[in-house]
Parts: C-alpha cells; sequence; structure tokens
C-alpha cells in the first residue's frame, strides 16, 4: 500500500481543496512526518498534505484515497507522544488545521459544537466567553480537538470530571470510504442501538475522521486552591490520595511528582516552588462553590496529609501562587525532553500505583537508568520517562547512546509486565499508535485484539485509514 500521487491523483486533489492546500515541497511537509515522540527514526515523510477546510472536502479527498489505495495519516496538532500521526506509509498526511471554528456555544443546552482543528485554547477561550466551562485539560494547549477526541485525551482533572469521552455527546465523521456519519447530539442520554459514537472516540484515526463534536459543557466553577505537600518518602505520599477519597473528597486533581524535575523546572521557567522538602511530593487541586465548602474541604484534606506523614501543607490560596505552582507542574515535560526517550502512560488502579512506583525505582536502580516519574495519583496515570541523560547536582546531564539504548527496552518490557500484573493497561491517555503497538498483547489477549482488527476491516476494507497504528 505504497501508491504514487500521480499527476492525475494530485489534479484531483487540488480541485477538491484548491492548488494551495495540496503540498508537496519537501521544506514545507517535513513538519508533518513527526509528533512530539522524541526519537526522530520514527519519522517519515508524507508523500502529500491535504488541507481540507470542509467536511465535503473530507469527503472528496477520502473518496480519492479510497479508490487508489492510498494511505491516509489524519492530523491535528500533533502533540501526541506514540507516534500516533506518522505516516509511515507515506500517502496523504490530512491536517485539519483549516478546520478551526467553534460553530455554536449553547448555554440553554451546556453544549458547544466544534470543528476539528480547533485549538484546545481557542476553544477554552470559546467556551468561558459564553459564561461555561470545559472541565478536561490534558495539557498542551496546542493539541486540537479532534486529536483529543480520537485519542480520548485525559489529563488531570479526569479523577473529578473524566476523560474527552465523558464530555462527547455528538460526532461528525467520515469514513475511510466517504461516507459521513452523524452520531449522537445534543443528548444527555441514548440506548439507541450499538453506540458507534464511543467507539469511534479514542481509535486514534483508524476508522475514521472527525470533522465535528458536539461537547458538553458544565457551569464555571466557583474557588480553586491548590496545595503542595511534601513527604519523606514515597509510599505515605500515595497511601493519602485513597484516603482522600474514602473520606468523601474529591479533588479536582491529585499529582504526585518527585524533586529532581521539580528543580530542573524552577530553573527553566525562573518561577518558584513553595518547598524543597522531603522527596515526593503531592500536588492537590480543589474546587468548590463556596469559600465555607473550600475551608471545610481544605481543613479535611490538610488533616488527611498531616496524619499520613506529611512534613507540611503548604497552601497556594492566591491566584499568583496558584498559577505559579501550576506552571512549574505544566513545563516538567518541556525542562527535561532534551534527556527525554519516552514517557510511558500506564494505567493502574489507584491503590497499585505505589507498588508500581516502587516497581520503577527498583529497575531504576538495577539499570543504573534515571527514569524520573510522576503522574495522576487519584486515577492511577502514571508516567515514568526512560531518560537518556542522568541527574547530578541539579542538572541534566546527557549520557551516551551506548549507556541507555538497549536498556530502555528492557526497561520498558519490565513495566509493561508489572503493569499488567497489577491489572493496568499500558495507556491511560497517550494512546498505542506506533511505538506501543508491539506491547498490545502484553495486555489485552488475542481474541480482543481480532476482534478490533474485524472492526477495522468493516469501517476501513482497504485498509487505508492511519495504517501501521495501534496493530497490524
Amino acid at each position: 500500500m505504497t501508491s504514487k500521487i500521480t499527476p492525475a491523483v494530485r489534479g484531483s486533489l487540488e480541485a477538491v481543496v484548491g492548488p494551495e492546500n495540496v503540498l508537496s515541497d519537501p521544506e514545507r511537509i517535513i513538519d508533518y512526518g513527526h509528533d512530539e515522540f522524541s526519537l526522530r527514526e520514527i519519522a517519515r515523510d508524507p508523500d502529500v498534505v491535504v488541507k481540507p477546510g470542509t467536511t465535503e472536502e473530507v469527503v472528496g479527498i477520502l473518496r480519492i484515497a479510497n479508490t487508489h489505495a492510498i494511505p491516509v495519516t489524519p492530523r491535528g496538532g500533533a502533540t501526541g507522544l506514540c507516534g500516533g500521526c506518522v505516516p509511515v506509509r507515506g500517502g496523504i498526511v490530512l491536517s485539519l488545521e483549516r478546520m478551526n471554528r467553534v460553530l455554536e456555544v449553547d448555554a440553554d443546552n451546556q453544549m458547544a459544537v466544534t470543528e476539528a482543528g480547533v485549538r484546545l485554547s481557542d476553544f477554552t477561550r470559546a467556551v468561558e466567553e459564553g459564561g461555561l466551562y470545559f472541565p478536561p485539560h490534558p495539557g498542551d494547549e496546542s493539541a486540537m480537538m479532534g486529536g483529543l477526541i480520537a485519542t480520548n485525551a485525559g489529563g488531570s482533572r479526569a479523577v473529578k470530571y473524566g476523560t474527552i469521552r465523558n464530555y462527547v455527546r455528538g460526532l461528525e465523521i467520515v469514513t475511510p470510504t466517504g461516507e459521513v456519519l452523524k452520531l449522537g447530539g445534543k443528548l444527555e442520554k441514548s440506548s439507541t442501538g450499538y453506540n458507534l459514537m464511543h467507539l469511534l472516540i479514542g481509535s486514534e484515526g483508524t476508522l475514521g475522521v472527525v470533522t465535528k463534536a458536539v461537547i458538553h459543557l458544565k457551569a464555571k466553577p466557583g474557588i480553586m486552591r491548590s496545595f503542595v505537600v511534601p513527604f519523606a518518602e514515597l509510599e505515605p505520599a500515595l497511601e493519602t490520595v485513597p484516603l482522600i477519597m474514602k473520606r468523601g473528597v474529591v479533588p479536582l486533581a491529585v499529582e504526585f511528582l518527585e524533586v529532581e524535575p521539580i528543580t530542573l523546572t524552577e530553573e527553566h521557567i525562573r518561577k518558584k516552588w513553595p518547598t524543597k522538602l522531603g522527596r515526593t511530593h503531592l500536588l492537590i487541586i480543589l474546587d468548590a462553590p463556596s469559600e465555607a465548602e473550600m475551608d471545610r474541604l481544605s481543613e479535611a484534606v490538610a488533616e488527611i496529609c498531616l496524619e499520613k506523614g506529611a512534613i507540611d501543607v503548604f497552601v497556594a490560596d492566591t491566584p499568583s501562587k496558584q498559577d505559579e505552582v501550576l506552571a512549574i507542574r505544566s513545563k516538567i515535560y518541556d525542562a527535561i525532553k532534551a534527556g527525554t526517550v519516552e514517557i510511558l502512560d500506564i494505567s493502574v488502579p489507584r491503590a497499585e500505583v505505589a507498588g508500581h512506583v516502587r516497581k520503577v525505582r527498583e529497575v531504576a536502580a538495577r539499570y543504573g537508568m534515571w527514569l524520573p516519574t510522576f503522574g495522576h495519583a487519584a486515577d492511577g496515570n502514571v508516567h515514568t520517562h526512560i531518560m537518556k541523560a542522568r541527574y547530578e547536582d541539579g542538572r541534566m546531564v546527557p549520557v551516551p547512546e551506548s549507556e541507555w539504548k538497549d536498556k530502555a527496552d528492557l526497561v520498558r518490557d519490565e513495566l509493561f509486565r508489572d503493569c499488567r500484573e497489577r491489572g493496568g493497561v499500558i495507556s491511560g491517555e497517550h494512546g498505542i499508535g506506533l511505538v506501543k503497538k508491539p506491547y498490545l498483547s502484553i495486555v489485552l489477549d488475542e481474541r480482543q485484539i481480532e476482534l478490533m482488527r474485524g472492526i477495522k476491516r468493516v469501517f476501513d476494507p482497504n485498509g487505508i485509514m492511519n495504517p501501521g497504528k495501534i496493530f497490524d
């Protein structure tokens, strides 16, 4: 399936979207051959980049591609971390960047209708201008709504508000054969046949192209307050999280972090974390409708943390303090990106996080590698960074490829198998894409994978849509 883009095919594509929206010059398409995964050895330039501006244009492109068996790789903001939008078989990269309008913010139904190429930052702004709130915050503000839906993106707020799946009420999808499916709508309930909409959410562009979405919104939150809680050791910090939930407090987010990445990030963005005490820190964010309720929740959380041995509880109770803390948390990846080979995205039951992180530390010591680990403690999503650097005297020091290359594969395999033993999965929010594909069978049995292949064949009989992703 390496069909060449012949002059005739190119002419057909140009007739659909206009010549200015069909790119093939090497210097113009090079940025469309990779995502944020660090190792550029997986990158592959497409034969052509096509930029539709409407659903009808997407239909036209896919009908041409299906007729000529040309691979098509849908692409949003390319903020993914597993090669999901890399055109591994060349062909067409279908970039949704021109489909960038928020079409409606419906306050009465608390819904928004958006095109797939709208960036998260622009969507959030439009929603808030309409007096409403979109709770999920998957991280990179430049991610596009279609990509967030295609990967069922999560983020730190998933513990209270869920992942993107919880907010999608309707989708417009173009199938690989060029048919338009309109699934769901401005509905809160539906038990009408198989839920094809939820099948498409998280399918990583392998079953069709998201062109529009209906997104459920919420009322604006009242008050937010952040806490930084240092602990001397890992275990009591992570044991605090299920206890908070058992006591009836559902935080907006609970992140666990190690001191070393915090130190590097402070230097990177010139901001200050509230404390360097201890080894493991919890970042707990609460929201509440009133000051009285916030004070009640805050007191309960502080008592639980101190009960479990917290060294102290630091409160970021002003907007500027909160902004500083959240800025450091959101920029940790940027601060250590130069030394990162891969970010794992393991998801385990909440009570298994401590055990899994202990395994990470044991593996790190055995292989002599720095594996900084942090993540969403309250929803069990653990991000271990496999590094090609070491931490030394407050600095990140590169190590030769010969010292990490072979070990990286062994580390990944051990941690994925530990994840399986704990009842977990190898991706909580990033997706499988290209990078994690060889490991899917560690956590899913062959019958499940074969059923997925069967669904793929129904939607995409010629195998043109984002080929080479999730499974072969």
